[in-house]
């Protein structure tokens, strides 16, 4: 390997259970819409992850819904039944082909699901209170999920797991952030039940430290050799009420006390400030490392398009530097950085390189007609 400035990404990274990576550079999850109707895994996605699955460490999938009442998009895959195991194989297959490690990140969309996507039309979450929209006005109403089928949903990440295992991957992600249902019950905003799943901090813990427990469970019974748990988790939250960054210390508290691998903490901007809950006035990501304690290693994600974006965010105190936009630009990031060429890594989507990038046509479509989701070449 050359070494460079850089090197510091390229260096190997061992998890406590013993699961190394070639590197610390993570493709971070993103929804890419490709899937088959029938929630298995395109063609045209297999060739996009293999496309980027060469350089990084790890690939974290694009969630996968856990039941089919919380599929969140149109053409994303499932993890739901048996059946759905070929499939899921195959993707594991082609990310590990290319000396990734493959983590599937396993979700349930709760009121973020868009209705025409469940089998009766009707989302559901902790409450009846639906999300406040951030151009003003509010998504459909959920129904409030009974005790009986929240007991179901946290089987049901179990179950996902074990198929994450039968298929091969080398670890799961727990999705409990960007506003679905595991953070819909932690959020004061959206859980307002008054049982055993919601009320105070503790009890609207109730729920993500159950699925924690369930995949736990199911890595436990069926993992033969080292399996990854991960979690990703959103600070605070706009709304009033709403999670501050003294509930998130809370969470953090909780998932690294029940134990795991490793926590994801999901931002737009890694060096983001926080709106409330602390007093202290640095970026939330140093915060939340600090609170982490050593305990597990933490993931940082948010706009770092260049190497020096990437490197100088591991002074944040991170283990591990996910790139998600900067990787749908430039699939050669990390080898163009191992090759001591890092000032050529593209940070701005050419609109007219999508055969040569490997985005499928629905991620793409999306990709060019969504303003501000990318740098755009002009």
């Amino acid at each position: 390997m050359l070494k460079t400035e850089y090197s510091l990404l390229l260096e190997s990274f061992k998890f406590a259970n013993g699961i190394e990576l070639k590197n610390r550079v993570v493709m971070a999850p993103m929804t890419n819409f490709s899937s088959n109707e029938d929630g298995t895994v395109s063609r045209p996605e297999v060739e996009y992850y293999i496309r980027r699955s060469k350089g990084v460490g790890m690939v974290i999938t694009a969630c996968v819904y856990v039941s089919r009442g919380g599929k969140g998009f149109p053409g994303e895959f499932g993890a739901d039944h048996d059946g759905l195991i070929p499939s899921l194989r195959g993707l594991a297959e082609a990310i590990k082909g290319e000396g990734a490690k493959a983590v599937l990140q396993i979700f349930h969309g709760g009121r973020q699901c868009p209705p025409a996507q469940l089998p009766d039309g009707q989302t559901v979450s902790a409450s009846d209170v639906p999300s406040e929209l951030p151009g003003g006005g509010q998504g459909p109403v959920p129904r409030a999920l009974t005790d009986e089928e929240i007991t179901g949903i946290i089987a049901d990440f179990g179950e996902a797991t074990r198929r994450a295992i039968e298929a091969g991957f080398d670890g799961v992600e727990i999705h409990g952030a960007n506003g679905y249902l595991l953070q819909q019950f932690f959020s004061p905003h959206s859980n307002r039940r008054e049982d055993r799943w919601g009320g105070d901090l503790q009890k609207r813990l109730a729920f993500p430290l159950a699925v924690l427990r369930s995949v736990k469970d199911a890595v436990k019974q069926h993992a033969q050799g080292e399996f990854l748990v991960g979690y990703r988790f959103s600070p605070e939250e706009p709304e009033t009420p709403g999670i501050t960054m003294a509930e998130t210390f809370a969470l953090i508290d909780a998932l690294t006390g029940e134990g795991l691998d490793y926590l994801h903490a999901s931002l737009m901007e890694l060096w983001s400030l926080p709106r409330r809950g602390t007093e202290d006035s640095r970026p939330r990501i140093e915060q939340i490392v600090e609170r982490a304690g050593g305990k597990v290693p933490v993931i940082g994600v948010g706009s770092l398009y260049t190497a020096a974006d990437a490197l100088k965010s591991l002074d944040s105190g991170i283990s591990l530097v996910a790139l998600g936009r900067p990787l749908l630009i430039e699939p050669d990031w990390v080898q163009k950085v191992a090759e001591g060429h890092a000032e050529e890594i593209k940070t701005e989507l050419d609109p007219s390189a999508q055969a040569e990038l490997v985005i499928p046509d629905p991620l793409w479509n999306a990709l060019i007609h969504t303003p501000g989701w990318l740098p755009v070449k002009q």
